[in-house]
């Protein structure tokens, strides 16, 4: 893991700068922006490992960013926020971002969060393929399709998939699938999974609008059922 490229993009100084110097001492590269109108065309041409982006930004709004970003890419981007409303969250979810963090934060919690989903982004060179109905899964080539249409995923929808179809009927709670998916636990976080459900059962319904393949389990969670080809 050590010296992936990280974008910050982030106009409080301050804040970039502590981030910055926390991910730099955990090994990685760092490149700050204070502007979201640089972004796109950055990663474009500069594709980084993952992307912390505030929302807050002086010229374009963060989740502006998000989507024009998910137009082209499946790069990770944890969303940086102030905005304490459930809904501000959910909206960037939505959009693509694979996670949020909320300020104040700790610059520790953040690092362990970066290397958490850089993990589950990566496959290793023995990782099965999995097939369940017309859902096909390959780690090694991070591709997920549904008969010969590929799922364009962003990486927490890819493992969210992952776990669902590795059990397919199985129910998982949202706590399971968010310490399985996440790679931690926080109070209040176990909505995030709520919405990369939502954006995965839209993905999928595009190529099978006919069937329910996620369940609602209601007050339990959510299982992947198994359905004939």
């Amino acid at each position: 893991m050590a010296y992936e490229h990280i974008l910050i993009v982030e106009d409080e100084k301050k804040i970039a700068e502590l981030l910055r110097d926390y991910l730099v001492g955990a090994g990685f590269k760092v490149t700050c922006h204070d502007r979201g109108g640089q972004v796109v065309s950055y990663v474009q041409k500069t594709p980084p490992a993952l992307i912390l982006l505030d929302i807050m930004l002086p010229d374009v709004d963060g989740r502006d960013v998000c989507q024009e970003i998910r137009k082209f890419s499946n790069i990770p981007v944890l969303m940086i926020t102030a905005r304490v409303e459930e809904v501000d969250r959910l909206i960037g979810l939505e959009l693509g971002a694979d996670d949020y963090i909320c300020k104040p934060f700790s610059p520790r919690e953040v690092v362990a969060r970066v290397k958490a989903v850089l993990r589950r982004g990566g496959g290793t060179a023995a990782a099965p393929k999995l097939a369940v109905g017309d859902l096909t899964l390959d780690e090694t080539s991070h591709r997920a399709s549904v008969g010969a249409d590929n799922l364009d995923l962003t990486p927490s929808e890819f493992s969210l998939l992952k776990v669902l179809m590795t059990h397919p009927d199985r129910v998982f709670t949202r706590s399971e699938l968010l310490d399985k998916v996440q790679g931690y636990q926080f109070e209040g976080y176990d909505r995030t999974i709520d919405t990369h459900i939502k954006n995965l059962r839209k993905k999928i319904a595009e190529r099978l609008p006919d069937r329910e393949i996620i369940r609602t389990v209601y007050g339990v969670g959510y299982k992947l059922t198994v359905f004939a080809v």
